[in-house]
């Protein structure tokens, strides 16, 4: 689909039109990207300095692990797009086909994976960036807030992009299972991006 090579505007434009894809999950994907590659800048910032020179090495290992998981997000905008259209396909199939539960339900669960990936993939992002603003220079921790505001705004929507598809799986075991994984961490990482958030915003006030 090529998304990843569109401008912003393009990519904006396309995301505001009748066109199935990019959608939620996309969005969430480059968002969670954007939010991440904040936490690398505040890394870029501060390695050089003398006065972080003791916490160097760390910030150079959260950078690299940053730069991996701003790459995996963006990947996940092409992968979200392309695990969307089978199923808008197989919503199309003939309710009275007899294939059509179980190609349905293939889509559906191949569907829940793209958001499920990006909603794992910001999980992580939360805790480098909580580990950005802890470690890095002070001069630029807002913009590790920024991103963990940025990367809760991910969370959230690539959850109920999960939960959209679970809904109207069948085989509700399997479903139940991937919205309590959900459920977990979105009670755990939320906070923790909403507890980075306050921090910053609280030397400020």
């Amino acid at each position: 689909m090529e998304l990843l090579h569109s401008s912003i505007t393009d990519f904006t434009q396309q995301l505001a039109s009748p066109a199935p894809v990019p959608g939620g999950g996309g969005a969430s994907a480059l968002v969670g990207a954007v939010a991440i590659a904040l936490g690398d800048m505040v890394g870029e910032l501060t390695v050089g300095k003398k006065k972080y020179a003791d916490v160097e090495e760390e910030i150079l290992a959260l950078m690299r692990r940053a730069q991996d998981l701003r790459v995996r997000l963006l990947a996940c905008v092409e992968k979200d797009a392309e695990a969307f259209e089978p199923l808008s396909r197989a919503y199309g199939i003939p309710k009275d086909d007899p294939t059509r539960d179980a190609v349905l339900e293939d889509c559906l669960r191949i569907a829940a994976a793209a958001p499920l990936e990006i909603f794992d993939l910001c999980c992580e992002a939360v805790v480098l960036l909580r580990d950005f603003a802890e470690k890095g220079s002070k001069m630029v921790i807002s913009d590790a807030a920024t991103g963990a505001a940025f990367c809760r705004g991910a969370l959230y929507g690539a959850a109920v992009n999960v939960k959209v598809n679970t809904r109207l799986m069948k085989n509700r075991t399997y479903a139940q299972e991937i919205n309590a994984h959900v459920d977990r961490r979105l009670a755990e990482y939320a906070p923790m991006a909403d507890a980075v958030y306050t921090a910053v915003y609280e030397r400020y006030c």
